[in-house]
């Protein structure tokens, strides 16, 4: 790790499962974007039964079942159940797309858990079956997070261009490579690629307020506040709607 937390305010890309101070950065599959506060504690002691009574060993191991059980770990913060799972799954899996994606997951446990070297690993993993697959975008991407926090940054950076090289219209890829390169001060080529997540559909507050610091980091200050109160807009309905959900029909 290095010393870099210390002077930023700013996140990664938004997505399903890492804790503050990062939770704006992972690119986890779809599948992990759940809201874990909202798993009653009962609830979550009956499932976590549930799920261990499915990972016991049989004779006929399933491996699709064993990546729902270690998607199920994860829903209700049993990463350590989680990384076991996904490891069985990967193990006994003789697709290579299941194989893959439970290497992925596995890295998004490990990380979950801050135990970057094993995310690491797992994404190595993950790429080393097939590096063009629809799941290597995801593990270049969730690799550039797991080094930066390892304090890999070069590397870090250069997973996450090769996730956009692999998919081109993924717009939380174009978001990490430009925080990457904000980071770096290669700020123009940083608002290129900010505009491009925004473009192909990441137009929420988050990517917003990565292009506010862009801009002004490149002295364009009346842009920079347009840009940021529009991010201050988005993020008000954003959390006009939690309410409204929380509180349901009278």
């Amino acid at each position: 790790m290095t010393d870099r937390e210390d002077d930023r305010d700013h996140r990664f890309s938004e997505g399903g499962g890492f804790g503050d101070p990062y939770e704006e950065f992972d690119l986890d599959p779809p599948e992990l974007d759940v809201d874990p506060s909202k798993v009653d504690p009962v609830d979550s002691r009956v499932v976590s039964d549930l799920l261990d009574e499915r990972q016991l060993a049989s004779d006929a191991v399933d491996a699709e079942e064993l990546l729902e059980v270690g998607l199920g770990y994860i829903e209700i913060n049993r990463f350590e159940q989680a990384t076991e799972a996904f490891e069985r799954a990967a193990r006994f899996a003789e697709d290579d797309g299941i194989e893959q994606e439970a290497w992925v997951n596995k890295g998004v446990a490990h990380a979950e858990l801050e135990e970057y070297d094993e995310a690491i690993g797992a994404y190595r993993e993950a790429l080393a079956i097939d590096d063009a697959s629809e799941h290597a975008a995801t593990a270049e991407t969730n690799l550039a997070y797991a080094l930066w926090e390892f304090g890999e940054t070069t590397e870090a950076l250069e997973h996450a261009e090769r996730a956009v090289e692999i998919d081109e219209r993924f717009d939380r890829a174009w978001y990490n490579r430009a925080f990457f390169l904000h980071e770096r001060g290669l700020d123009e080529e940083a608002l290129r690629c900010i505009d491009n997540a925004i473009r192909l559909g990441m137009h929420d507050a988050p990517a917003l307020e990565e292009k506010t610091r862009i801009l002004e980091a490149l002295g364009e200050y009346d842009e920079a506040e347009a840009v940021a109160e529009e991010a201050n807009e988005l993020r008000e309905r954003a959390e006009q709607r939690l309410v409204e959900a929380r509180d349901g029909p009278e």
